[in-house]
């Protein structure tokens, strides 16, 4: 947890000489003139929050890394306690991620009030934003953790890779697991390698967070580009689908499945 360590470096970045020279009062650009006659400066702002975007991404990052090693574990010895151990791992980054978000509202809600307040004189920016930051982080839950779209995408991987490999999970990973989607359970039988459009193998499978399909990802993308040009909507090639929009947001790596295909062929070449 890093506390209010992002408000720090953020603060560290927000120096007081952004405000200059007392005028009278107007908002051109990236600069607002106080009603008192103070100006002050966003550009610095902006920037910074654009830092700590980057740093956002890192965290994203190290997800995909712990959701791939944790895969790896399953597929390799099926290790109950470093699985868990990954688990822990991906929730400190949901806790991370959750506390830059809240940073980062709290500095752009900040801006937003003294734009529209219009407060005779530069008003304390970190006490403000301080406030924001802790009202927000007040409304924590560890619910909000399980609900980051990178744990629930980890989950969704570790049960697929466990049932497409016929393991058993643990009562208690199993039930944290059923608690995000107890609808995407997967069975060797029902498993299909190939993609619906290109009916070749999958290399790199996709897996529509919508409809739950699989496709080979070169081949949807052609899809969704080609009706784009058209200025129409791409449905879901899979026959009997009624899902009529698949955006690129709505594809994920379907990570489970590509290891379940390469699993299938080591075996085959195996026997052969």
């Amino acid at each position: 947890m890093l506390g209010l360590g992002w408000m720090f470096v953020f603060l560290f970045i927000f120096p007081n000489d952004l405000f200059l020279k007392p005028l009278f009062f107007y908002f051109q650009g990236n600069y607002f003139k106080m009603p008192g006659g103070s100006v002050i400066s966003f550009n610095c702002v902006d920037s910074s929050l654009s830092s700590l975007k980057n740093c956002q991404s890192y965290i994203n990052t190290g997800m995909d890394i712990a959701t791939s090693v944790a895969l790896d574990l399953v597929e390799n010895c099926n290790d109950v306690e470093e699985v868990n151990g990954m688990k822990s791992v991906m929730l400190e980054y949901a806790a991370m991620d959750r506390e830059l978000n809240h940073y980062m509202q709290a500095v752009q809600d900040t801006v937003h009030q003294i734009k529209q307040d219009k407060p005779e004189d530069i008003p304390d920016l970190k006490d403000l934003v301080k406030k924001k930051f802790t009202t927000l982080e007040s409304k924590n839950s560890d619910s909000d953790l399980r609900r980051n779209e990178k744990f629930v995408h980890f989950m969704e991987q570790l049960k697929r890779m466990r049932e497409q490999f016929g393991l058993q999970s643990t009562t208690d990973a199993n039930e944290a697991i059923e608690q995000i989607d107890e609808d995407i359970a997967v069975t060797q039988s029902q498993m299909n390698f190939c993609c619906p459009i290109t009916q070749m193998e999958m290399q790199k499978p996709v897996r529509n967070k919508i409809c739950g399909h699989n496709y080979e990802e070169t081949a949807i993308l052609k899809i969704i580009q080609h009706r784009e040009h058209q200025k129409k909507k791409a449905r879901c090639p899979k026959i009997g689908c009624s899902h009529l929009d698949v955006k690129r947001s709505d594809l994920e790596p379907d990570e489970a499945l590509k290891r379940a295909i390469e699993s299938q062929n080591k075996q085959s070449r195996t026997v052969h």
